[in-house]
């Protein structure tokens, strides 16, 4: 039973692989070097809407020793109910509570960025669901007592990660994850605020490749006008989730982020990215070693 967020069930799936067969190391899972074969059941108590981990066959840890993070899909950790109180997420921070906003939203955002096919059914679900977290928080931004705003945004957060916004397409890009798993177990940032440094910057290094889906963004969630061109529409729309970033608190780069990395650094997070997604990974555009560290010095440049 895992009481509290993502980190704490993402945590109680990992003990339940490694309590469920005690003569194998749980990090092979994570490695992806083995596939699990048992897990004992696993149930949760929801303290804070971000991860969707409650209602999701994911799970994401860090190696302490190595400092990688690393993820690992299998259904069968996929938790039997969770309890979801919105009155038990009324103690966050605000800091925490717009973090895990971002989270919601990267979940939907990652699956509904692809060239992999899309369904007019999920896009829809996936727009109104961006508008609804973008929506309540706003709302808990000011009014952090705020019921109703808590309750919608618990239960996207469920929704956003249950695998339903990515029906019909190719599963979804989630390399702007991918991008913040290296820099949050390298300088143990809060999770939703590190996709938020990082997701404008990977979003002006992709949208070429994805203009389609960055335009249908920029207008039926960002509310960006049909006027100009189709990359100026995109564009727009970026800086649109920007200045909502903004106005949650949430930072648009590294420096604002507070971390900042040296060319080694930086030079790490993307070898560790690569190891981490096979190489060559991403839907929205497939991106490289030398990709993932552009991506890295556009954030860590950006606000300087």
């Amino acid at each position: 039973m895992a009481i509290g967020g993502g980190s704490t069930i993402d945590t109680a799936k990992a003990i339940a692989y490694g309590l469920a067969e005690p003569e194998k190391d749980v990090w092979e899972l994570y490695e992806h070097t083995r596939t699990a074969e048992k897990c004992l059941p696993v149930a949760s108590i929801l303290t804070i809407a971000a991860a969707g981990s409650e209602t999701s066959r994911g799970s994401v840890i860090t190696n302490e020793k190595t400092h990688a993070k690393r993820a690992y899909d299998d259904n069968l950790a996929r938790p039997k109910f969770a309890v979801m109180n919105p009155e038990l997420t009324k103690t966050l921070p605000d800091y925490q509570t717009e973090s895990g906003c971002v989270d919601i939203m990267m979940h939907t955002m990652e699956r509904y960025f692809t060239n992999g096919g899309n369904m007019e059914i999920t896009d829809t679900l996936a727009e109104g669901l961006l508008r609804t977290v973008m929506k309540n928080a706003q709302i808990l931004h000011t009014e952090p007592e705020n019921y109703e705003a808590r309750a919608e945004v618990m239960w996207a957060g469920s929704l956003a990660h249950n695998d339903l916004t990515g029906c019909g397409n190719d599963g979804g890009d989630f390399m702007s994850h991918t991008l913040e798993h290296e820099l949050g177990g390298m300088f143990d940032v809060t999770h939703g605020a590190g996709l938020a440094a990082i997701w404008p910057s990977w979003a002006r290094y992709v949208y070429r490749e994805c203009l389609p889906r960055f335009v249908r963004f920029a207008k039926n969630v960002m509310g960006v006008s049909d006027d100009g061109s189709e990359e100026e529409i995109a564009i727009q729309g970026i800086e649109a989730m920007e200045k909502f970033y903004h106005s949650i608190g949430m930072p648009v780069n590294l420096q604002e982020l507070d971390v900042h990395p040296d060319a080694q650094q930086i030079r790490k997070m993307a070898e560790q990215c690569c190891i981490a997604c096979g190489s060559h990974t991403g839907s929205a555009r497939k991106l490289t070693l030398e990709d993932m560290i552009a991506i890295y010095v556009m954030a860590d440049q950006a606000g300087k």
